[in-house]
């Protein structure tokens, strides 16, 4: 059977897009590549032939991360266009489906506990803090895009993380609140 010019292409991108999936919504380690394999029709033997490692393709997961954060941050969002995206990821539907969402939440604590940092993880949030520092979000401090992004993650990764459905949406909407953009 013959494949189109852009078969590996496709079927590495489908891999990848499964992976990054699944490493947010069941982490790294309990992400087999068997499962996954099995989830796109494929064997485990056909992974090789696109990645060289399950941590080969983790750091791809990561940096295909870094550039959707990029894509969406494109240009400074107006004061709308901002609260419209603290509304989304501080949002029940972002904490109730962490395998569509930011990686950082779901990730960056599994990264740190097996002493694997990366430096796509870097990339990906010194970006969004950069972005956030432009918007100028929360209190005026030093690394105010820091301070940001880190209670966004923090926000979302408690909300997940509590029992109480009322102290959960407490979390995410006192984040909300104290992060508020400037009015225009």
């Amino acid at each position: 059977m013959r494949y189109s010019q852009n078969h590996k292409a496709e079927t590495r991108r489908r891999i990848l897009d499964e992976a990054a999936r699944r490493f947010r919504r069941d982490g790294i380690d309990g992400t087999g590549l068997v499962p996954l394999m099995k989830a796109l029709g494929m064997t485990h033997g056909g992974f090789y032939a696109h990645f060289a490692s399950k941590e080969a393709l983790v750091e791809a997961s990561l940096e295909a991360a870094v550039e959707q954060a990029r894509e969406t941050w494109r240009d400074p969002p107006s004061p709308e266009g901002l609260r419209a995206f603290l509304a989304s990821y501080l949002s029940p539907r972002h904490r109730d489906d962490p395998g569509a969402g930011c990686p950082l939440p779901s990730l960056c604590a599994e990264l740190g506990l097996r002493g694997q940092p990366s430096a796509t993880t870097d990339g990906l949030a010194l970006n969004m803090a950069q972005r956030l520092e432009d918007c100028k979000l929360g209190p005026a401090v030093d690394d105010q895009g820091l301070v940001a992004l880190a209670a966004l993650v923090g926000a979302l990764t408690l909300s997940r993380a509590v029992a109480d459905p009322a102290l959960s949406e407490r979390i995410l909407g006192a984040v909300q609140a104290a992060l508020k953009p400037p009015l225009s």
